[in-house]
């Protein structure tokens, strides 16, 4: 399914503020950003960065304080939750324990006033969408953790909204069904064509999930772009923290533009595109991935030692320690199977994965 470039979803300088005087708290902070119809859509951040606040907003279980959502165009505000074209996947499914699964997948369509034929169609077409038909007379509690989402899942696309809401549903899972779980989010997705908005604190699952992610803090939109350009280019400081590990190394401007040199404080000296904005001996900070760092033993004397070596299996984790400042590094274990903690070496880092970074 092609992303289309329709907005489905507009925010546009929201603002939530709970309580008032002192003792108010500001969840968003001007938050704006468009989500595209058919797109998986991904908000991300640390626990009380606002990001469930948002997709509360969306859903019209919270008030906004100041701004607009457009929906399709349509400003949200006056409608209330059940007037809107959207339904919500929460952390905790939700099912009502007295109803088998096809009546809680047909709840909401009987809610609805549907007919008893299109109810019984539409709930069954949903069931089989999520791989589950065989299940339709158990009891929620007859069902495991993966298969009572696979229920939720299926309540909520049953009405057939325009866009489904998912406040963290695979946090409850182990391990091996989240990664599971995560693939066949993708899939249907995909197959429905509905626009989708996870929430998440999980740097891996919005990778592997999103079309696009907006990494939030403190009530604010850090970043928004797609994977790739998340991980490889992040804005600031706190995305390249937040998502995966990043060394950020101080140095000094020696040279800028194109083929700038700056100079770390681990003693090296690195190529790097430096703007014009900055003088010579102004503070940088440079980050570049452990993974995109390469060592090779040291010759001669070196500045740069091996502090810790632990072995991952199919890579190794190294911490090195250069002049003093700890750099991390990440490599298959078939090129540094030769290494070992105390190993004088000697470091690279490769100008095409390095960049100059904001706080």
């Amino acid at each position: 399914m092609k992303i289309s470039k329709t907005n489905a979803i507009e925010v546009q300088n929201v603002t939530k503020i709970y309580g008032s005087g002192e003792s108010s708290v500001k969840a968003l902070d001007n938050a704006n950003l468009i989500i595209y119809d058919n797109e998986f859509f991904t908000l991300l951040g640390p626990s009380g960065c606002g990001k469930t606040t948002l997709l509360r907003l969306i859903a019209g279980f919270e008030d906004i304080t100041n701004g607009r959502i457009n929906l399709f165009n349509e400003e949200l505000i006056s409608l209330p939750p059940n007037k809107r074209p959207v339904n919500t996947v929460f952390q905790q499914y939700a099912l009502f324990p007295h109803l088998n699964v096809f009546e809680n997948v047909a709840f909401g369509l009987r809610r609805l006033d549907k007919n008893n034929d299109f109810v019984i169609k539409r709930s069954n077409e949903v069931l089989e969408l999520v791989q589950m038909q065989d299940y339709a007379l158990r009891r929620p509690n007859q069902l495991s953790g993966g298969q009572q989402q696979r229920i939720a899942l299926a309540r909520a696309l049953a009405p057939e909204p325009k866009v489904l809401l998912l406040d963290e549903p695979l946090s409850a899972l182990d391990l091996k069904l989240r990664q599971a779980m995560r693939v066949e989010l993708k899939t249907l997705q995909k197959e429905t064509g509905i626009t989708f908005v996870f929430v998440t604190h999980d740097q891996e699952e919005a990778l592997t999930m999103s079309d696009r992610i907006a990494v939030i803090n403190q009530g604010s939109i850090q970043q928004i772009g797609n994977p790739e350009e998340i991980y490889e280019k992040p804005s600031n400081q706190f995305v390249a923290n937040f998502i995966g590990e990043a060394n950020l190394i101080l140095g000094k401007c020696e040279k800028t533009g194109i083929n700038g040199i700056c100079k770390l404080q681990t003693g090296h000296k690195i190529s790097i595109n430096i703007p014009d904005k900055f003088n010579k001996d102004d503070n940088l900070t440079i980050f570049i991935r452990p993974e995109r760092i390469k060592i090779n033993k040291s010759k001669g004397s070196s500045l740069s030692q091996i502090q810790e070596f632990t072995y991952l299996g199919n890579a190794a984790h190294i911490e090195l320690l250069s002049n003093g400042v700890s750099v991390n590094a990440t490599l298959p274990i078939d090129k540094v199977k030769n290494f070992k903690k105390g190993d004088k070496i000697e470091i690279e880092f490769p100008k095409s994965f390095a960049q100059i970074i904001n706080t």
